[in-house]
């Protein structure tokens, strides 16, 4: 997957959980399958790296709500693999 494919989907994935109402911070594992499975479906990934790209996105919704620049360009300060 290139990066332009991975941040399609750390929105796509953001944009859902916020649908559902999943709070950026949620860490619990269940809650989470849903869209770890989806994203499995999306990018065709093992459960470990799609499981990465759910917190990447939770990451994403957190830097969005705290900073009004590009975050996709900023992630790499924070160690996140969307920029």
């Amino acid at each position: 997957m290139d990066e332009a494919q991975q941040n399609s989907e750390i929105e796509k994935i953001a944009n859902l959980m916020i649908h559902d109402g999943i709070s950026p911070d949620e860490q619990e594992p269940a809650k989470l399958e849903k869209y770890k499975n989806q994203v499995k479906e999306d990018c065709n990934l093992n459960d470990e790296d799609a499981m990465k790209l759910v917190y990447e996105t939770l990451l994403f919704r957190k830097l969005k709500s705290s900073d009004s620049g590009d975050l996709l360009d900023k992630g790499s300060d924070f160690g996140a693999g969307f920029s």
